[in-house]
């Protein structure tokens, strides 16, 4: 294995590493946060920025090649789509009624 194959597996996983940890402190965001909107933004933020990280990781793993392409497609589509729905969701949960916590108010 020479100096480039080590620093390539290195970068992969310091990305994979960082990208599961965000996917978990999505997850423990959704349990631990008080509200709706807490909790969608936890998942929202970190959920898309560790989709992304792996997303990475796995882009330069692979190299350059039509896989790499193709991942910075999903990439992409992900970073444009998770915000948009994330978004959309909260909005319709406000519009409906759903009001968000305030301090003092009892946990829901």
């Amino acid at each position: 294995m020479n100096a480039l194959e080590m620093i390539r597996t290195g970068t992969v996983g310091v990305l994979l590493a960082l990208g599961c940890f965000f996917i978990i402190v999505a997850a423990v965001g959704i349990v631990r946060l008080p509200d709706f909107y807490s909790r969608m933004h936890a998942t929202g933020k970190s959920d898309t920025l560790g989709q992304s990280l792996v997303l990475l990781a796995l882009m330069v793993h692979e190299g350059l090649t039509m896989v790499s392409v193709k991942l910075l497609l999903i990439l992409l589509f992900i970073m444009i789509a998770n915000p948009t729905a994330t978004h959309a969701v909260a909005r319709a949960a406000y519009v409906v009624g759903k009001r968000p916590w305030k301090k003092g108010d009892k946990r829901p």
